[in-house]
């Protein structure tokens, strides 16, 4: 029997090894008792997909388990970028979402998260209720499990309790509510859009249409086996294909979208990419010395110190939660926070739902380039002389399952005094092991809430030190 566990972000498994359609139909048969219980199954839910295989055939299979149920299921009609399926419970006035997604996971996985009733992630203690209710597994075939309910999408639809549905209009309505865009078009910039293959593909296009700044779309069709890249995830390798379009089309920027479209990664004009922790120190100077508004920020473990500097000279407070939205977004909400955000190039904004949007993210960024007149690398060197150069990197290991705890173990007790040189200050034990060291800078070693993966990840201030920092992260993790 397949045990669902939502990780950092939903439950993610092998389509048509454990990702299939009676999982899904146990997954949605769990939220749907989870909203009777909490008296919220009447406002309904929103349920989108990504451009994966067979997604739209899961959605459909949980919008039939949620109709069975007497939840009212709003479906999107086609693919939907994550920000908009998560902004239509707000334009909704939903209970929450059910997405189809595995956002930035390898080709053969597909993934299940759920959204609560502003379009956030699920706090972890709801969704440990919501694992509770998903009932065990049948032993083969039927309805998906014991005790779930199911109700044929033609019938549901034709009832009306199932209503498909456009979510654009609202989800365009809020970007160009929170982001000036009539500047950027007429800007006449030349941007590259780095679809992945995914939910991103034809919103920059359509958003700047009318103006003079051109985009050009790459990756911009359906194929769910990703060519050109390991995974839709806007980091290197991956993205170094899109890139070299920078320099082949004159390009001033290259935005790219995930997956599912609520990361963003960056490229400069030289076709470099900018990393996701550069990215969010842009985004939180833009928030600050551009725009001039004020308002804690949110940030996990595992990004930048960039924006502990920030927050003391605007004096604006930053907290620090675990790896994942489902610690992210709570405390947004908690603090009415100005910006939220990880080391995975997922960020959130103030006056939407407390959830990544690349889309949104993007604009921002484009935004940042018109209002101060430079480019990329120009907007990397002038934070830079505010808060000083930091350099990132990180290295994702493979591993076998029966291996965790013996890793776990030998991390926990380990107790260096160095890392590649550099003093060890402090160990923070909040979402993995994390060794603060002399320099403001850390190294972070834990395991994938996603994936059977060990990450080791470093922020300094010594470029010379990055390789040799993550090296010995892997020999205290015992995996060199």
């Amino acid at each position: 029997m397949t045990q669902i566990i939502f990780g950092t972000d939903g439950w993610r498994g092998r389509i048509a090894e454990d990702y299939t359609f009676d999982n899904v139909r146990r997954c949605a048969q769990g939220f749907a008792s989870f909203l009777q219980d909490t008296g919220a199954a009447g406002k309904g839910v929103v349920i989108g997909y990504d451009q994966r295989f067979a997604a739209e055939h899961f959605a459909a299979a949980a919008a039939e388990v949620l109709a069975a149920n007497g939840v009212p299921v709003w479906l999107t009609q086609s693919n939907t970028p994550t920000p908009a399926i998560s902004y239509s419970v707000q334009a909704r006035r939903a209970a929450g979402a059910i997405n189809i997604t595995a956002s930035h996971n390898p080709p053969g996985d597909c993934g299940f998260k759920v959204r609560d009733d502003v379009g956030g992630a699920i706090p972890p203690d709801d969704l440990k209720r919501i694992e509770a209710a998903i009932p065990p597994a049948q032993g083969s075939g039927g309805a998906g499990g014991q005790g779930v309910k199911r109700m044929k999408l033609d019938d549901a639809l034709s009832d009306g309790i199932v209503r498909l549905f456009d979510p654009a209009p609202d989800y365009i309505a809020l970007l160009q509510k929170l982001v000036d865009i009539e500047p950027i078009k007429a800007a006449g910039y030349n941007v590259v859009v780095d679809c992945m293959w995914g939910n991103g593909a034809g919103w920059f296009p359509r958003l700047l249409a009318g103006g003079a700044t051109r985009v050009h779309e790459v990756h911009n069709e359906r194929n769910p086996i990703f060519p050109k890249m390991l995974r839709p995830e806007p980091i290197p390798p991956n993205v170094d294909d899109g890139l070299t379009y920078v320099g082949r089309l004159g390009a001033d920027v290259a935005i790219i979208t995930d997956g599912d479209a609520d990361r963003v990664g960056l490229g400069d004009e030289n076709g470099r990419f900018i990393d996701q922790l550069r990215v969010y120190g842009l985004l939180g100077y833009y928030f600050l010395e551009v725009r001039g508004e004020r308002g804690p920020i949110v940030k996990t473990i595992s990004t930048t110190k960039m924006l502990n500097k920030l927050g003391a000279i605007y004096n604006v407070p930053i907290y620090e939660t675990g790896v994942g939205f489902k610690y992210i977004a709570p405390k947004m909400k908690e603090v009415d926070a100005m910006l939220g955000g990880e080391e995975s190039g997922g960020y959130a904004f103030r006056g939407h739902a407390p959830d990544r949007d690349g889309i949104l993210a993007g604009l921002y960024l484009l935004d940042m380039m018109v209002q101060t007149g430079k480019r990329p690398s120009e907007l990397l060197d002038w934070l830079f002389a505010k808060v000083g150069p930091h350099y990132y990197d990180r290295i994702d290991t493979a591993f076998e399952t029966a291996r965790r705890g013996e890793v776990r173990a030998r991390v926990q007790a380990a107790r260096p005094e160095r890392i590649a040189g550099l003093k060890v200050t402090d160990i923070n034990t909040l979402d993995g092991f994390q060794f603060h060291m002399e320099d403001g800078g850390w190294l972070l070693i834990r395991f994938s809430g996603t994936e059977p993966i060990i990450r080791v990840y470093c922020e300094t201030t010594h470029a010379d030190r990055v390789q040799d920092i993550l090296q010995d992260g892997l020999r205290i993790a015992g995996l060199k």
